[in-house]
């Protein structure tokens, strides 16, 4: 959520920079301040008229001590009650007005966000063709006997890639243990103030899997349970940075992506995820994020994957993040370079809406700023899969994963 206080500060800051955006996110801003004066216009003479009426009644009280007649200040108060009534109406109305333009508002993007995708760097020898990792691996990733079970786009993993996955986790939190990360096993099912605190609510309702009877919500990635962790905390400054790698199963409804990605595991309604997320002071997330970007890329550089890095484009940024780079594999299936990281700064956004500050030594507790990083998904799979085949029907995996219970070398399923 955007602090309320800097949009009145300089509203025409703030709707020049979600122009960058949107070019109709200016117009709500006018809308919000509108509501903002009534409000407050309304809640101002509320309260006034609130001391008056206590002003009043204090004067009948005296009036009956004296055995004095009050008939004509019991009428004021009367109306005055009336008033009082019609003004708080009034504030609460327009209250309701101005939360309910504000949360539809999305974080400002930082300076130095792109304007369109901007490509920053590409590392190691992209542009190698082979077959996709479905054809590899065979029944070993089964989505013939998924679908039965599940509809589309669920796959059982089995033998060798289920090892796989198995031991590049194991492999990746070892290598987030040495960055600092405090490893997680988070609840996959949350309330709804978890989804709105994050900015998945209201903004994404079209992908997320509800248990209405429960009201309940299954997640699309850990970080909706790992920015929770601390909701309603006031935590010392002396803690941070608080870094978290959160491993879970994330739920996706893939609205919307009918006919995309429906080969293989690259697009599934449910797969597992490492997730960073890091608590810092306002000062910090820049650094923060340059640094989950690293941890992002040595990742990709130790298990050998070619990939390049991209500096994602505004209007596609979701409502909490400030600025998101993506690291993009490159897919011999596919013959391209395709998403299997991202890294979002969200600064204050998140943490504003679950009321998560730091109290510095001596201080008054400000807002803390968050950010979230992927470390390994089942894209990685994917990529090492593709990567890793040879001429001879092998699969080659590297080195680092096969102290984690990984095979050094799989076979192809049509070798």
């Amino acid at each position: 959520m955007l602090d309320l206080r800097a949009i009145r500060h300089d509203p025409e800051a703030v709707k020049n920079a979600l122009a960058r955006r949107s070019p109709d996110l200016p117009s709500r801003v006018d809308e919000l301040l509108a509501a903002d004066e009534e409000w407050r216009a309304a809640t101002a003479a509320a309260e006034s008229l609130r001391a008056e009426q206590k002003q009043a009644s204090e004067a009948i009280g005296a009036a009956k001590a004296r055995g004095e007649d009050a008939g004509e200040v019991l009428a004021r108060v009367k109306e005055l009650s009336g008033t009082v009534k019609e003004r708080t109406e009034q504030a609460r109305a327009a209250e309701a007005r101005l939360q309910a333009l504000l949360v539809t508002l999305p974080n400002l993007p930082d300076p130095t966000a792109a304007d369109a995708d901007t490509t920053i760097r590409e590392v190691g020898e992209a542009g190698k063709e082979g077959r996709d990792h479905l054809e590899l691996a065979g029944e070993r990733i089964d989505m013939e006997r998924g679908a039965r079970l599940s509809g589309s786009r669920f796959a059982y993993l089995r033998g060798d890639v289920a090892l796989l996955e198995l031991g590049l986790v194991r492999w990746a939190t070892d290598k987030l243990l040495g960055h600092g990360f405090e490893p997680v096993l988070p609840p996959v099912l949350v309330r709804e103030e978890a989804l709105y605190g994050t900015g998945f609510l209201p903004d994404t309702e079209q992908q997320i899997y509800h248990l209405p009877e429960d009201e309940l919500y299954l997640v699309g990635t850990s970080e909706v349970a790992l920015a929770s962790l601390h909701a309603g905390e006031i935590v010392d400054a002396a803690e941070l940075p608080l870094r978290y790698a959160g491993f879970s199963s994330c739920f996706r409804r893939e609205a919307g992506a009918a006919g995309k990605d429906t080969r293989g595991i690259f697009r599934v309604h449910q797969f597992d995820k490492l997730e960073m997320f890091c608590f810092v002071e306002p000062g910090s997330s820049v650094d923060e994020h340059d640094r989950l970007l690293a941890i992002e890329e040595e990742i990709l550089t130790d298990l050998e994957l070619p990939y390049r890095v991209v500096n994602i484009a505004v209007d596609d940024l979701g409502a909490s993040a400030a600025k998101k780079y993506d690291c993009e594999a490159w897919m011999p299936g596919q013959g391209r370079y395709r998403e299997v990281t991202s890294t979002s700064n969200t600064t204050d956004f998140q943490a504003r809406r679950l009321d998560i500050r730091a109290r510095p030594a001596g201080g008054k507790p400000e807002i803390v700023h968050t950010l979230n990083g992927t470390a390994v998904t089942g894209r990685h799979m994917i990529a090492l899969l593709e990567n890793g085949q040879r001429d001879d029907g092998t699969i080659v995996m590297p080195d680092c994963l096969v102290p984690y219970g990984v095979p050094a070398v799989l076979q192809s399923a049509s070798a």
